[in-house]
């Protein structure tokens, strides 16, 4: 898969989650894509709020990977590793 198809098909699969962000008041966007590892930035409600680790982990991460197996992990630019 070249840079460009993994790049769409990561967005593909951050547009498919990004309704569930929405709705609790969040977004999230693609910052980077290094060495098999996608570095995304939460936004609005998701930034506070209590559960983001878990909903980067088992949401995004997952929905992530399934788009594009490649991927090792995501992280999110504020600091948080999953």
């Amino acid at each position: 898969m070249g840079t460009e198809e993994l790049r769409l098909n990561i967005e593909n699969a951050l547009q498919e989650i990004r309704p569930y962000l929405e709705a609790d008041g969040g977004n999230i966007s693609l910052v980077d894509i290094t060495d098999d590892i996608v570095s995304v930035q939460l936004e609005g409600a998701c930034l506070g709020c209590s559960v983001n680790q878990m909903t980067l982990k088992n949401g995004v991460e997952a929905t992530i990977k399934r788009h594009a197996p490649q991927i090792k992990r995501v992280i999110e630019i504020n600091g948080i590793t999953f």
